[in-house]
């Protein structure tokens, strides 16, 4: 990473990967998880993204509890980089999502 290559090695969590493929796979689990709801039944949509959300976000703050307590790091840096990958991959999932219904209205 390009902090740890400049000496700022103190503005990146020690297990910053850890988080990074946690919110990742989560994140992946949960456009699966739409889409096939999507599939089976179209009317349910919204309401089966509206609970993948919630599920997301309960299950993010339930691994930041535990990471917080198992290990010793600085909470505010964590805060940061923890906040920084979950607004960049729920910024990824609202910008797929309007893709998806722009293309529905132009039909």
């Amino acid at each position: 990473m390009w902090l740890t290559q400049n000496g700022h090695t103190d503005l990146i969590t020690p297990h910053f990967w850890l988080i990074y493929f946690f919110l990742s796979g989560l994140t992946l689990a949960v456009i699966i998880g739409v889409t096939l709801a999507q599939q089976i039944n179209a009317e349910k949509g919204a309401q089966a993204f509206l609970a993948a959300t919630v599920f997301k976000i309960l299950s993010c703050l339930v691994f930041a509890l535990v990471f917080l307590l198992k290990n010793k790091v600085n909470k505010y840096v964590f805060v940061a980089d923890f906040f920084y990958l979950y607004f960049l991959n729920t910024a990824f999932e609202v910008y797929i999502l309007l893709r998806n219904l722009r293309n529905q209205n132009l039909r």
